[in-house]
């Protein structure tokens, strides 16, 4: 897929809550909205992970804070063309980044302790 293909759907989803940019990603009549969907579900997952399996994203807030989308590899293809001469096709790959962040801050169990002047 190329990165130009690829940046039209990640504009879609940018700043937009997860729940909201699964939606988008599902109904978009493009190829780069199910590999876009395959890779924001790995992120949530990652994202609960990290929390040690205390808590679902369902409790959270958790949005789409960055994602951008970068030049891969290209594949370099000749295309034979008339009169003995030869076209190059060039297949173009791309690496996309996404970071997602909960909007909530996290709320931590803290232990106070209490001290008594006697």
């Amino acid at each position: 897929m190329s990165p130009r293909k690829m940046r039209l759907i990640a504009d879609l989803i940018r700043n937009k809550p997860v729940d909201e940019a699964l939606g988008i990603l599902k109904f978009t009549k493009n190829e780069a909205s199910i590999w876009l969907e395959k890779l924001l579900l790995s992120a949530v997952a990652n994202w609960e992970y990290k929390l040690e399996g205390s808590a679902d994203s369902d409790d959270f807030s958790v949005i789409v804070k960055t994602i951008f989308v970068d030049g891969g590899r290209m594949l370099k293809r000749i295309q034979p063309a008339p009169q003995g001469r030869a076209h190059r096709i060039r297949k173009r790959s791309c690496h996309v980044t996404i970071i997602i962040e909960n909007k909530l801050p996290l709320e931590t169990e803290s232990s106070v302790v209490e001290i008594e002047e006697a």
